[in-house]
């Protein structure tokens, strides 16, 4: 099965939980979603918010990056997705994906539940 990594590599965070991740040997497809040729789009957002459950964005929104662009927590779904897309720093990282399932990798050791 494959890992897709959704990586921020200047953020300490994301980098530890690719260590642990590497340190148990996980192949994985690291995704740096910051650049602008791997950014993700609207579908790809909702699609992960399905996979960790059927969650609101809010569940991966960084709140404190959403007040300094001036979004809303409170904005409705759709908005927040958009705002997520259009600007990468909104998403809360890492995030792992396995299949049809994906976890937020905060604390990063939430991210072996799925291996």
């Amino acid at each position: 099965m494959t890992y897709t990594y959704l990586h921020n590599p200047g953020c300490s965070t994301s980098r530890k939980g690719l260590e642990l991740l590497e340190s148990k040997g996980i192949t994985l497809d690291v995704r740096k979603y910051m650049n602008a040729s791997e950014q993700l789009s609207v579908d790809e957002l909702k699609d992960i918010a399905v996979k960790m459950g059927g969650v609101s964005p809010r569940a991966f929104l960084r709140e404190s990056n959403a007040k300094d662009a001036g979004v809303s927590p409170e904005a409705p779904d759709a908005d927040l997705f958009a705002a997520m897309a259009a600007n990468p720093k909104l998403i809360q990282r890492p995030i792992l994906i396995k299949g049809d399932k994906a976890v937020l990798g905060r604390p990063v050791e939430t991210m072996l539940d799925l291996l």
